[in-house]
Parts: structure tokens; C-alpha cells; sequence
């Protein structure tokens, strides 16, 4: 291994996934010092989200699943396996806020009333500090709580904001910092939210709500922001709709591959618009990428689909139908396309989520029970994991010194 730079070591196990470098960490301390410096994690980050690989579907409903994506992407079988995490309440669930560089963030509910960070990958979390409300909860008549969850790259800073709203509008917001561990009080909420359960949408550095200027103008549909780096709101320009249906139709958000996306259910007509802002925040790159019709998914009024991601190829868009249904569209055919899962003690609904494998880490984070234990099971499994490295990886390792490439 002396004949190899380490700068080739380190470029080489940048390709590799998340999960099989915790158990590469074993291999040498060279190779665990690699693979825990701050360099190369970043640098593992930065590939994985550039080639979209190890993506995971985090599957939520009493219980967390996983399931490998690229697997779905090559057999349309999604094979999930129960998650173990921090919270294990399955009377209640856990809610998913949001996911970002293959963090999750995870909203303990109204009983825990508490928010952790967690990364499945390395199962190590950080809860978040509590912080009281400025005023009394009492005082928020018919009050809405939503989170969000993003990543401000200039500061490169992990935050999560917190939106309280009454339904006169009356607001109080306050943003919590990974890196200063504590929560700040900034400029209340300009807008109503329309949706009083959905979390914010993590597209281009900012958190994205469906919104309208007053709670008795209920049917008209503004895409609400907040940006993560100037912590200043704004309203994101939408799609130039038919103007015979530009106020019939019910309006969600989703990021699709980092891009916002916008759907319109039109209830009267029983399909779904799916559109995309391939340039953010330029009004003329918004696409419409699809409609899907009700004869295509037995879609109802006031149901939904919701886009997951694109395909490897670029040719799919995997979503999901009213919480149940997994589909793909096909984008050359323009046609759904049925997918199956296995999963023990399937669930009544599925929320899914994106989530890449990743190695970042979560610095102050506390190792919670579920950690510990795990940790030890998966020392047994890194002697061997070793064993095998040492054989095959190594000859690949070489391989890619002389030829820039591997085989399989």
C-alpha cells in the first residue's frame, strides 16, 4: 500500500459508499484517518451528490424503512427493512422533517416536543436544546407549527426553523444554529401557511411553504421562502398557468433532484399538472414536465401524487400516490408504470423521503442507547468486512492507481 499516494487512496474511496467505508475504517489507521478528516468527507459528499449516488428511500409511517434506490431504479422492487433510530414510539411515529447531505431531521411530536438530527448512515444524532415560546401557546388561537431543515452554505451551517402561526397570521419564528448549538428569534412569518402540517421544501438554500397574504383568501396559491443564508423571506415566481385554470386547482411543493417543483391537482378535471424550475427563481425556466391523469392512477379529486426523484437515466420519475402507491412515469412513453415492495407488517400510509448516504458528522451530537449497541454488533462484522478488503478491494485500489479506473 506504501507505492499507492495517499491522494489516490483518498480519491478512490471517495467513490465507495457511505456505509461499506465505516467498516473500511478498520482496514489501517492511514485509512481510517482518511476517512475521518473533515477533507474527505466533504470531498465524499461533494461526488455523491454530483453522480446522485447511495441514495436511499426512508419510508415513514409507525416505524422508519429503507430501501436501496438504484436497486428500485433497475428491478422496480423496493425491498425495505425496518430502521432502528433514537425514537422508538410507535404509538405515535416520528415525523420527518426534512433531509439534507443524508442528515435527517426528525420531529418528536406534540408529547416529545423536541427535535434531533440524525444521521442513519453513521447512527449518530444531536437533539436539539428546547426553547420556550415567547408568548404563551394559548395566545396563538388555532396555532400551526411547521419546521425546516437545510444546510447555509456560506456559513456552512446546518439549521432548522421554527414557525408558529395563529390563524390571524400572528407568528413567531425562531432558527436554530448547529453551529453556535442555540436557537435565535428573527422576523416573524410574512405569510399565512395554507398547509398547517407540511414541513419546508430544501431547494437552492432555501425552505419553500404553499402560502397565501390572508387566511380569507384561502384559494389563491403563492410559493412562500425563506432563505437559509440572508434569513429573509420572499415569493418565488410560478408557472405562466392556463389562465381558464389558473385558480382551480389545489397547489403543493416538492423538490425533485434539487430542483422546486411544483403540482397542481385541478379537482374539477381530475389531473395532475407536475411542474419543474429547472433555474431557480427564473420564472421563464419553469417546464411542465408531465400530467398525470386520473385514468392513469384511479387519482380522485383532492388526491395527489408527489415526485420522489428521477431515474438513473434521467428517463423515470419515481413518485408516489396518496401516501400508498409507489409508480414510476415514464417520461419518453408518458405512461405510469407499476412498482412493487416488500416490506413486513406493510403500513396503512407511507411518507417518503430522500435521503443520501453520507459520513457527515454531527459534532456535540449525542450517542444515544441505539448507537452504542449497534456499534458493537458492527465491530464483529468489520473483522471480516477487513478480511475481504484485503483481498479484492486492494487489487481494485491498484487497478485504479495505474488506469484511473476498476473493473467490477
Amino acid at each position: 500500500m506504501s507505492d499507492i499516494p495517499l491522494e489516490v487512496v483518498a480519491d478512490f474511496l471517495s467513490r465507495v459508499p457511505a456505509m461499506s467505508l465505516l467498516r473500511f475504517r478498520c482496514v489501517s489507521k492511514q485509512w481510517r484517518s482518511i476517512i475521518d478528516s473533515p477533507e474527505f468527507i466533504k470531498m465524499h459528499l461533494n461526488r455523491t451528490l454530483h453522480t446522485k449516488s447511495d441514495r436511499k428511500l426512508i419510508l415513514r409511517s409507525c416505524y422508519l424503512y429503507s430501501a436501496d434506490f438504484d436497486g428500485l431504479d433497475n428491478t422496480n422492487v423496493a425491498h425495505y427493512v425496518k430502521v432502528e433510530h433514537p425514537w422508538k414510539r410507535p404509538e405515535i411515529g416520528t415525523l420527518i422533517v426534512g433531509s439534507c447531505h443524508g442528515i435527517l431531521c426528525l420531529d418528536g411530536g406534540v408529547e416529545d416536543k423536541s427535535i434531533l438530527l440524525w444521521n442513519p448512515t453513521t447512527r449518530k444524532h444531536f437533539k436539539l436544546p428546547p426553547s420556550k415560546f415567547e408568548r404563551s401557546m394559548e395566545s396563538f388561537r388555532k396555532r400551526t407549527m411547521v419546521f425546516g431543515f437545510g444546510y447555509d452554505k456560506a456559513s456552512e451551517d446546518y439549521k432548522v426553523l421554527r414557525i408558529l402561526q395563529s390563524y390571524y397570521m400572528d407568528s413567531e419564528v425562531k432558527v436554530f444554529s448547529m453551529k453556535s448549538k442555540s436557537w435565535r428569534k428573527i422576523a416573524n412569518f410574512p405569510y399565512y401557511l395554507k398547509y398547517q402540517s407540511a414541513p419546508g421544501v430544501l431547494v437552492s438554500g432555501s425552505l419553500h411553504w404553499v402560502v397565501t397574504k390572508d387566511p380569507d383568501t384561502f384559494m389563491v396559491n403563492l410559493i412562500g421562502a425563506f432563505d437559509l443564508e440572508t434569513e429573509e423571506y420572499r415569493l418565488v415566481p410560478q408557472p405562466d398557468y392556463p389562465k381558464k385554470k389558473s385558480k382551480n386547482f389545489h397547489l403543493n411543493v416538492v423538490a425533485l433532484d434539487g430542483s422546486l417543483c411544483g403540482l397542481c391537482n385541478y379537482y374539477d378535471h381530475e389531473y395532475v399538472d407536475v411542474w419543474v424550475m429547472k433555474k431557480y427563481l427564473v420564472n421563464e425556466s419553469w417546464t411542465k414536465l408531465f400530467k398525470v391523469a386520473e385514468s392513469d392512477t384511479r387519482i380522485k379529486p383532492f388526491h395527489y401524487v408527489m415526485p420522489i426523484a428521477y431515474s438513473w437515466s434521467g428517463r423515470r420519475v419515481y413518485m408516489v400516490q396518496n401516501d400508498k402507491m409507489p409508480l414510476w412515469y415514464d417520461l419518453e412513453k408518458k405512461k405510469v408504470i407499476p412498482t412493487k415492495y416488500h416490506i413486513s407488517d406493510p403500513p396503512s400510509y407511507m411518507e417518503h423521503q430522500m435521503c443520501f448516504g453520507s459520513l457527515v458528522q454531527l459534532d456535540g451530537g449525542i450517542s444515544g442507547m441505539v448507537e452504542r449497541v449497534q456499534d458493537t454488533k458492527e465491530e464483529l462484522i468489520e473483522i471480516t468486512s477487513c478480511q475481504w478488503a484485503s483481498s479484492w478491494f486492494f487489487n481494485q485500489l491498484k487497478l485504479f492507481a495505474i488506469n484511473g479506473s476498476a473493473t467490477d
